[in-house]
């Protein structure tokens, strides 16, 4: 089993699929790393060699992944409700962000529902 960057890959995946088990590496990203480190993405992480695992730790170790890039996002939001903006106010708000209704839908951001009790009819 290769580990790269704290994360163990799968065996059985080919290579290509196998780096988007990182945060941050996507598959085009991935493609990218295969392709300056001379590695077929059909190849699957089992089979690659030590030279191979090397050569790609070092070109992943060039990319902004996992921790680093989880706290540079997390800074990021903070810096945005920090300023007060548009988006900072959502964020915090915990409502959608880019411009979604949330008359209908929206309930992964808002949560679930939260019935309010109607008012009752004043009886003459």
């Amino acid at each position: 089993m290769a580990r790269i960057a704290g994360v163990d890959l799968p065996n059985n995946k080919c290579g290509e699929i196998g780096l988007t088990y990182i945060f941050g590496i996507g598959r085009s990203s991935a493609r990218k790393i295969l392709g300056k480190c001379d590695i077929d993405p059909m190849v699957k992480v089992g089979d690659w060699n030590d030279a191979q695992i090397a050569a790609i730790r070092a070109e992943v170790g060039t990319y902004k992944i996992e921790g680093e890039l989880r706290s540079s996002i997390q800074m990021d939001i903070k810096r945005l409700m920090d300023i007060g903006c548009y988006r900072g106010i959502r964020h915090r708000n915990g409502l959608p962000v880019r411009g979604q209704s949330t008359k209908n839908n929206a309930r992964t951001r808002k949560g679930r529902k939260k019935t309010v009790a109607n008012k009752k009819k004043a009886t003459k």
